[in-house]
């Protein structure tokens, strides 16, 4: 037994003597002071205002400290492809009294009776690309009227023969009766000096008119363009990068910068984003080029994710599209279906791809906000308190 423990003495001695050299001692206090440093920076990240879930946040700090590869090789272990075939979990009929056509009725019936209201511009109904209608699938609601009028529409669509129990949202906006309003976010683009109204979430006393908003891009960083609101920039604005121009007047259009789309005193704002996904109405062959690397790498680079995105008819109106399991074919044929002639995608995942709009009741200065999708995650009220990304307000003229 002595001899047992007098063997162990000098593997304890040599343990000490390492543990006693200078250069371990200074590793260690590194190593230590980076662990602290790690915990602190983690932490931050957790408990910064903005949304989003622990996982999100994570996720979002990882990607921002040169560990995008860990983090997309983890999403890339735990995505679950689509499911094939089914049917959707919730029902696609358009709710009693939201019917457009009953609504336009009303209005004429009204103007006959001197009243002078704007004549509503009522989208066609769309078919479905997932072969033979749902009840209430491709049919127009009314979700906001501004005077009246019917001001933004919605209907759900499927996107896909093959997923079809995957719904997404259309939402179609007349900018005669909307206006659209460009909000930086807390940390993307972050703190400057972006001008008057130009808040990272809608505060008390700006809600009045509250009709909609809407996610906004990548972040900046893997964006490949840049940001600009009321005479302030973050990055460069890069000729031929997808655009969404937001004007003094409260209007937009999208397109490719410098070609489309270009600087005058009239622009408030700037948020760029990748490449069309439609241009001049059709759909270009990038869609299926470098998908993992061109489109959206988080999750590990999977085809089939929640996206979102923008468009402009030629009459004008603005669509927006997002829901679950769509490609970037998938999403442009959407944009192009519901008429739009240039398009662009916003951002993607499940959490950071959304649309609200606002129900006033009795109190128009603090509208209610309801999520679009009854899949969407998140809470409605996401821009209600301080919020991470840059997004769209929509209000009534």
């Amino acid at each position: 037994m002595s001899q047992l423990v007098e063997g162990h003495r000098p593997r304890k001695q040599r343990i000490r003597r390492f543990l006693r050299r200078r250069t371990v001692r200074v590793a260690g206090a590194l190593l230590g002071a980076f662990l602290i440093w790690v915990c602190f920076s983690v932490g931050q990240a957790l408990v910064a205002p903005g949304g989003g879930s622990a996982s999100a946040k994570l996720a979002e700090w990882a990607r921002d400290h040169y560990l995008g590869p860990v983090v997309t090789f983890g999403e890339w272990v735990t995505y679950q492809p689509p499911k094939v075939g089914g049917k959707p979990s919730f029902s696609l009929t358009v709710p009693q009294g939201d019917n457009p056509d009953g609504l336009a009725k009303g209005l004429e019936h009204a103007k006959g009776g001197g009243n002078q209201a704007m004549s509503p511009i009522i989208p066609a109904t769309l078919t479905s690309l997932a072969g033979p209608p749902l009840p209430g699938e491709g049919q127009w609601r009314v979700l906001e009227t501004v005077n009246g009028v019917p001001a933004i529409y919605s209907t759900f669509l499927r996107q896909s023969a093959t997923y079809s129990s995957y719904v997404s949202a259309v939402v179609s906006m007349d900018p005669r009766l909307v206006r659209f309003y460009l909000h930086p976010g807390s940390e993307d683009p972050g703190p400057g000096n972006w001008g008057a109204n130009s808040d990272p979430w809608i505060p008390p006393g700006k809600r009045t008119g509250l009709l909609a908003t809407f996610n906004s891009g990548f972040k900046l960083n893997a964006s490949q363009g840049g940001f600009y609101l009321n005479g302030q920039y973050h990055g460069s604005l890069v000729n031929g990068a997808a655009s969404v121009v937001y004007y003094k007047n409260g209007t937009v259009k999208i397109g490719a910068w410098g070609q489309d789309v270009r600087m005058t005193g009239q622009v408030a704002g700037v948020r760029q984003n990748l490449k069309l996904i439609v241009d001049h109405g059709q759909i270009p062959a990038s869609v299926d080029t470098d998908v993992e690397t061109n489109w959206g790498f988080t999750l590990g680079g999977a085809y089939y994710v929640w996206r979102s995105g923008i468009g402009i008819t030629s009459d004008g109106r603005v669509i927006f599209v997002y829901g679950p399991a769509l490609d970037v074919r998938q999403l442009a044929t959407l944009l192009q279906h519901a008429g739009a002639v240039e398009g662009m995608q916003l951002d993607i995942n499940p959490f950071w791809t959304s649309y609200e709009y606002y129900q006033a009741g009795g109190q128009p200065s603090d509208p209610a906000p309801v999520n679009l999708l009854p899949s969407q995650q998140g809470a409605p009220d996401r821009y209600y308190s301080v919020w991470s990304r840059d997004f769209t307000a929509v209000y009534a003229r």
